[in-house]
């Protein structure tokens, strides 16, 4: 898998794609070069980030927005739902999950990544341990 594709497993996913990602030649997975990440290019990845760093910061809870990568020069079509939730407040911390559906050629991906942030500071992404 490309680079780019292992930046987007990294943030949508967290960790534990990235490790059946890179693992799957080896596992004999190949059916993962089918799904929607792997025909993702580099401009795709850093549109999809303002996507969903928007829904981040701009939806409540069960609100979702619509991603499409048109414009971004990818032949092609991909398309999301981003879905924020589960938001948890600890003092200055807050937590959000996302649900990431992601869509093309007819195959469609789940991801559910989460990110934390430290009062008006920039969300991180959480390793799923």
């Amino acid at each position: 898998m490309s680079m780019r594709t292992r930046v987007l497993l990294h943030l949508t996913a967290g960790a534990l794609l990235i490790a059946t990602a890179v693992g799957a030649q080896a596992a004999n997975l190949g059916f993962l070069n089918d799904t929607p990440v792997s025909y993702m290019k580099q401009r795709d990845v850093d549109s999809i980030k303002k996507a969903v760093f928007a829904v981040l910061n701009d939806k409540q809870d069960g609100e979702s927005a619509n991603w499409l990568n048109e414009g971004t020069g990818n032949s092609v079509k991909i398309d999301a739902t981003i879905t924020a939730g589960n938001t948890a407040k600890m003092g200055e911390r807050t937590c959000r999950d996302v649900g990431v559906v992601l869509n093309a050629k007819g195959q469609s991906m789940n991801l559910r990544p989460q990110f934390c942030k430290q009062g008006s500071g920039n969300w991180q992404l959480q390793k799923k341990h």
